[in-house]
């Protein structure tokens, strides 16, 4: 942590994802706080509560006594304009300065250095989100592990149960994903894997955990796997495909996320498929740290 240069505002911007957080503030060109932290705590859906956390973060990260000129929060599970507005409103109860909270994903594509196109993230989740040409914010996807997530680390998992299962049911022996899976989830055969993924406390974290085990079967040459892998590379590039017919610019496509960045299998499928459903599509990995959207946000408040 550095003192602050009084001569400049002082300007926080804020990532919070689905299993930690990243919080840099900037006073001109001189970064003043870097930190990060787990996001447990984390409750989006109760604005009070959530516009208290950021402000608690912010006062334990900052030096004593420091005000932010302004905030700008990409909050993993901020899924509609209302929420969004609930919590910048909550917050102003806090800070006395202009603030922007918005999806996580919208990070994406300022901390790129774009104006316009979709932001993907596929972690423990996925989602894509755009805006259209009145400014509008359009997300898809992000529908949690039991509903959606496709693509991301707990969809991978949910659908390598499924496909292990419908193995079984065809009277198939156990290949390596399904061995991979029995193993993950120390459970000794093939049914009892249902069980173990409706009981896990936390779906999206306790399953999505597990997703490395889908990759090393493809490795190991389960078709199943390589099937579950591509099957998630096509569903990423339908969240695309479903905004650019809602009219999203899709000219750029900037990619984050654990999962997909880290698995060059899942990348290159999604790829593929997006080169096919969108043609024109340019996709791109982020190469930095996705808070530096909330902080160039932050910058366009002040």
């Amino acid at each position: 942590m550095q003192d602050i240069p009084l001569s400049f505002p002082l300007v926080v911007g804020i990532d919070v994802g689905g299993t930690k957080t990243h919080l840099r503030a900037f006073a001109g060109g001189t970064c003043v706080a870097d930190h990060v932290r787990p996001s447990s705590g984390w409750r989006p859906h109760d604005p009070v509560a959530a516009a208290g956390w950021l402000a608690a973060l912010v006062a334990g990260t900052l030096p004593t006594g420091a005000r932010p000129s302004a905030v700008a929060v990409g909050g993993h599970a901020c899924e509609t304009p209302r929420q969004c507005t609930q919590i910048r409103t909550a917050l102003h109860l806090h800070f006395d300065a202009p603030a922007l909270v918005m999806g996580d994903a919208e990070l994406l594509v300022p901390a790129a250095g774009l104006d316009r196109g979709v932001g993907l993230v596929a972690g423990t989740g996925s989602v894509a989100v755009g805006r259209l040409p009145d400014g509008t914010a359009v997300q898809v996807g992000g529908w949690g592990a039991v509903l959606g997530d496709e693509g991301g680390s707990a969809g991978l998992v949910r659908e390598a149960a499924r496909a292990v299962w419908a193995a079984h049911d065809r009277g198939e022996e156990p290949d390596a994903l399904a061995k991979n899976l029995i193993t993950a989830f120390g459970v000794d055969e093939v049914p009892a894997l249902g069980a173990a993924l409706e009981h896990a406390p936390h779906a999206s974290a306790d399953w999505g955990r597990h997703a490395p085990v889908v990759f090393a079967a493809a490795e190991a040459g389960s078709e199943l796997a390589r099937a579950v892998i591509a099957d998630g590379g096509r569903s990423l590039a339908a969240l695309v495909a479903r905004l650019a017919a809602r009219g999203v610019p899709v000219d750029d496509v900037v990619v984050a996320g654990s999962t997909v960045l880290a698995q060059s299998t899942l990348y290159d499928a999604f790829v593929a498929s997006l080169a096919t459903s969108v043609p024109g599509a340019r996709p791109r990995h982020l190469d930095v740290p996705p808070v530096e959207g909330a902080v160039a946000m932050a910058r366009s408040l002040v």
